[in-house]
């Protein structure tokens, strides 16, 4: 059996990332999040927060990382870190454009030191452009795409949370252009900036959405496409209890069935695809779903091809027998949260333990 400092290392150097080395600049949102999925998958994020910051370092977006305090307005702190940088794969920050560069760290000064590291910027606006230096957070960067025009009740648009500007479009986007720039530095043996906007990413979301618009199958307002709740055969309904159940019959057989065990008899029905009858059709389906339970539609529908998942609540979610099964949810540090995502055969991701280190230290084990 291995004693724990043995299965510790072992989880320090699990992951597909594993061995790259990546300095985070502390902030909020989609930066820490891009590298708490970084950590999960391996690779060693050591995160530098200003002195006194007192972070939770065991929270969820800031799982798996060297914590270090610095006062990066003092000259000294900045040598320290470039140092540390000279032997980093990839540096993430998600300041304001310029700030970096005030700090004696822009990319200029940091890739004549390490000419292969890959440099993650991550902001709403963008490096450039008449935004580029205003503040914003989610709802705004998704303003400008489409997203949030798209996304609503008929009467009016209703914030997505911060799903797709600032996790969507904003972490997602720049984990994937941090590992595209390090696989490709790992050809070139030269790194580059990865310039991650919220908007550039929100805007890429809705590709499929601007897809069907061009050829006629999306319209302007909401509650009217087959997506956004106009269709009856795809959208979230009451039961009797008070809970709602979600339903996506889209194709045809899914459709069949979906009549087969609501008991959807009625001809009316027949007319899946009438953007004219889907209001009608609608009402005919809120009221037969409100007839039940969501315990009854479960052992009615759940599982079939229908189509069909019960809305669970965040407290629910962990308990569902699809979810518990699949350890989608674990409990770390006493904070039920999401297992690490995606999932890998051979170097599987693990979430590790926080600590806080010496600056120092960690230059010296960095060394090349």
């Amino acid at each position: 059996m291995l004693d724990k400092s043995a299965s510790q290392a072992s989880v320090r150097s699990s992951g597909p990332l594993a061995g790259y080395r990546i300095v985070e600049f502390a902030g909020i949102g989609p930066g820490p999040f891009a590298c708490m999925m970084l950590a999960d998958m391996g690779a060693e994020v050591v995160t530098l927060d200003r002195v006194g910051a007192k972070k939770n370092i065991k929270s969820v977006a800031g799982r798996g990382r060297k914590m270090v305090e610095l006062d990066l307005k003092d000259a000294n702190a900045t040598a320290q870190v470039l140092d540390l940088l000279a032997g980093a794969d990839a540096l993430i920050e998600g300041f304001r454009p310029g700030v970096m560069e005030r700090l004696g760290l822009g990319p200029d000064v940091v890739l004549a030191r390490n000419p292969k590291l890959v440099y993650g910027r991550m902001t709403g606006w963008g490096q450039d452009g008449p935004l580029a230096q205003a503040a914003g957070h989610d709802i705004n960067y998704i303003s400008l795409t489409g997203a949030l025009a798209a996304i609503g009740t008929a009467e009016r648009p209703v914030p997505p949370l911060n799903l797709v500007g600032d996790f969507g479009g904003g972490a997602l986007y720049l984990v994937v252009g941090v590992l595209a720039a390090l696989l490709e530095a790992s050809r070139s043996g030269k790194g580059q900036v990865v310039d991650a906007a919220m908007c550039d990413g929100a805007a890429s979301l809705m590709s499929m959405f601007f897809d069907m618009a061009a050829i006629g199958r999306w319209g302007v307002g909401r509650e009217q496409n087959f997506l956004d709740g106009g269709a009856h055969f795809y959208g979230v309904y009451e039961c009797s209890c008070g809970h709602f159940i979600s339903i996506g019959s889209i194709e045809p057989q899914f459709y069949a069935l979906l009549r087969e065990r609501a008991g959807l008899s009625d001809s009316a029905f027949d007319a899946q695809m009438d953007r004219e009858a889907w209001p009608v059709l609608k009402d005919k389906l809120t009221q037969v779903i409100k007839s039940k339970t969501r315990e009854d539609w479960c052992r009615i529908m759940e599982g079939t091809d229908i189509c069909f998942a019960p809305v669970l609540t965040m407290e629910e979610a962990p308990k569902h027998p699809h979810m518990a099964a699949r350890q989608t949810f674990v409990e770390r540090h006493g904070i039920t949260q999401p297992a690490p995502a995606p999932r890998f055969s051979r170097t599987p991701s693990a979430i590790r333990e926080p600590e806080k280190v010496e600056i120092g230290e960690l230059t010296e084990a960095w060394k090349r």
